[in-house]
Parts: C-alpha cells; structure tokens; sequence
C-alpha cells in the first residue's frame, strides 16, 4: 500500500514525508509515537486562550535561504526578535551578555577598565565564546569571563545536563556568546520569525498532501523488524524507512541506554498582565529549575488579565520515569556509544536516519530542516546517510 516509512511526525519528518509525497509522488506512511504531531514544536491555547509551547520555547531563526524560502512557502511569518536576560547574583542582565552586564555588576571605573582590555583584546570583533575568553592571555578579561563562568555557565550547564562541565561536548559553552557591545537580542540570524497560527498549524500545512497517510499512538520499535540486512515493516514489506526516533530503542538497548536529557514543567496561570519582563529568563542559581518562559510575550498576545508561565525542571531519562527525550548528552563517551548502533544503521539497506534523536545530536529548528534536505538528496539518489 506504501512506498515509503518515515517515522516521526516533528520538523524533520515532516519535511522528508512532504517531499517524498510530492516530489516523488509517493504513498508515504507516517508513525507517530505521540498522540499529536509536530514533535517538540507542538504548540496549543491553553483554558486562558494563551498560545503556549507544551515542550518548551522555540523561536525560529536562520540565516539559510533556502530553509527561509521553504518556511515561507507554508504560511505567512511574523517577525520576531527574540530577548532574553539572566537572573544571577539578585539582578537582571540581558542574555547573551553584553556591556550592560558589566556596568551592572562593576562599579564605573572597573566596567571601563574591563571595556577597555576587551577592545585591546579583540579589537573589531563584535563577540567571542567564553571559552576564548577563560583562554585569554589578558588577566582583566579572563577575571570577568571565570566571573560569568562561575555565576551562570557552569551552574547552567550542570543543572542542563546533569554533569560537571567538564565531562560536555565544548559546543554547549560556545552556543551562546559574550558580546562586547550594548546590542541586545539573543540570536543575530538575518530571518527571525514566529509563523502566523503557530508552529502546529505549519507542520500541518507540510504534511497535508493525499499521499500522507498519519497514524498516530504508534512506537515503531514494536512494529519493524530486521532480516538480512532490511528493516521490514509489521505487513513484511522492506520499503524505505526513514527514522527519527531515538535509536537505542529501536536495537532494543542492544548496547545499552544512550543517555538523554528530559524536562518537567511547571505551569502557573498568574491573575496579573505581566510576570517578567522578557518572555524566557535563565536562573543558573536557582535549585531544580533552570528557567522561565512566559508564553503571552512568545509571541505578544492580547490578553490582559491573565499570563501564562512555565519552570523547567532539567532531569535524566531512564527506566521509572515516563519522560521525553529531549538532548541527547554530548560527551565523548555517549558517542562512542551511540557509534555501536549507528553501525548496526549503515549496515542496512532500506534504512535512513534524520534528526536530533536520530543522529544524536543537537539541531537547531533551521538546522533540522536543512538536514532533512540532504536526507531527501540521499533518498533520490539512493545514498546512506553520512
């Protein structure tokens, strides 16, 4: 009945399934694990009529034309810049830092001095990471840089990701920069945008094709099987899958567990207009949560009386807990690990893999996108994944 699986009805899948359905004039199955679609971007109004994200804020931003261009052709995007701050040491600061961090937490003379040995340091640049900045040969800037390590960076990341930020992947402490200017706003992509009706609404315009057949409730680990070097689906058929979901349960922990990082919510419904003054702010110091996002200002929302805010709680998946997972834990170690099944993956010929949970790996919303774009290459030209 079907040319082709693809498993996973998030950014990724959508994108494959869509392109497959119309590109190739395929039947295309989609599983569905979740009773909705649309993966972790699923968004929903809540009993206030406050459009909030049930697994956690995303904000879509890129400096890829072509992932911008495919955006746009689904539905119409609302420009939206993005502002975030830092709650540390009793007071706000705009996140990423920037020099209002340091007149903040600097008496004028030592935030000049501090200034001043930054531009010697990296004279036009307008950023850098803050480990070139703990690297630095320059006593003055590496004092403010281990100052922010030690007040946000390392508490943030060890709460995030349950280990000592030492044992992480170095990518996580450069995602987001120090900047050395009064510039605000958390990204700097020249496309940032929140599409019009939410981010359900445009997975749903993606996926509605006649070619697309959804089912949803489905955890594919139970319905395929492998046999000499196919994956077949629960009707014997060894047609294309494109997977996902998480590999280690697919193998059926055949390696055992990959590490993975999940969240708890806490949602609050407060009786007042506004409850912080950006929409998400970070609390690195903070027991348990690492932060707070107000969805009535992601994107504004004309709603007066009430507001809508969620904590995140940072926890480990595993065996007595039903939760999500959401990052998967970048050590060396765990790639190491995760290697053993992508093995078991290029050893198979009808089998593709795509995406965070996938690939094991971090991939911003644009990221994801532009990723399912090379998976649509590969499946044209019948190419494994590299």
């Amino acid at each position: 009945m079907y040319d082709y699986l693809v498993v996973g009805t998030g950014l990724s899948g959508a994108v494959v399934g869509r392109y497959l359905a119309e590109q190739k004039n395929a039947k295309v199955l989609m599983y569905e694990k979740r009773g909705h679609i649309a993966g972790n971007i699923y968004d929903y109004y809540d009993k206030n009529g406050i459009m909030v994200q049930k697994y956690g804020p995303h904000i879509f931003h890129t400096s890829i034309k072509r992932v911008e261009e495919y955006v746009k052709r689904w539905c119409p995007w609302n420009s939206f810049y993005l502002e975030c701050s830092v709650y540390m040491n009793g007071k706000y600061t705009p996140s990423p830092f920037n020099f209002s961090t340091i007149d903040t937490f600097f008496s004028a003379k030592k935030a000049e001095m501090i200034k001043k040995h930054i531009a010697l340091e990296y004279g036009s640049l307008d950023k850098a990471t803050i480990v070139q900045m703990l690297n630095s040969t320059d006593a003055v800037v590496k004092e403010y840089a281990k100052f922010l390590y030690d007040n946000d960076y390392r508490l943030y990341t060890a709460k995030q990701w349950g280990i000592s930020p030492d044992e992480i992947d170095i990518s996580v402490l450069q995602r987001v920069p120090v900047l050395f200017s009064y510039k605000t706003g958390y990204f700097d992509d020249s496309f940032q945008a929140m599409p019009e009706g939410g981010f359900t609404k445009f997975v749903q315009k993606i996926l509605k094709h006649p070619n697309i057949t959804i089912k949803c409730g489905i955890n594919a680990a139970e319905k395929l099987y492998i046999d000499k070097g196919k994956v077949y689906t629960e009707g014997h058929e060894a047609i294309p899958v494109v997977y996902t979901g998480p590999l280690d349960e697919l193998f059926g922990y055949k390696y055992g567990k990959l590490p993975y990082r999940s969240l708890r919510f806490e949602w609050k419904t407060l009786g007042i207009d506004s409850y912080q003054k950006t929409p998400v702010v970070a609390y690195p110091q903070e027991p348990g949560y690492t932060r707070i996002t107000e969805y009535k200002k992601l994107p504004p929302q004309q709603k007066k009386d009430k507001t809508t805010i969620a904590l995140e709680y940072p926890l480990p998946v595993n065996d007595s807990e039903e939760l999500e997972p959401y990052y998967p834990v970048p050590t060396d170690e765990n790639k190491t690990q995760y290697l053993k099944y992508r093995r078991i993956t290029d050893s198979l010929d009808n089998f593709y893999i795509c995406g965070r949970l996938a690939e094991y790996k971090y991939y911003n919303m644009d990221q994801a996108i532009d990723r399912a774009f090379e998976v649509c290459d590969m499946l044209e030209n019948k190419k494994k994944l590299c």
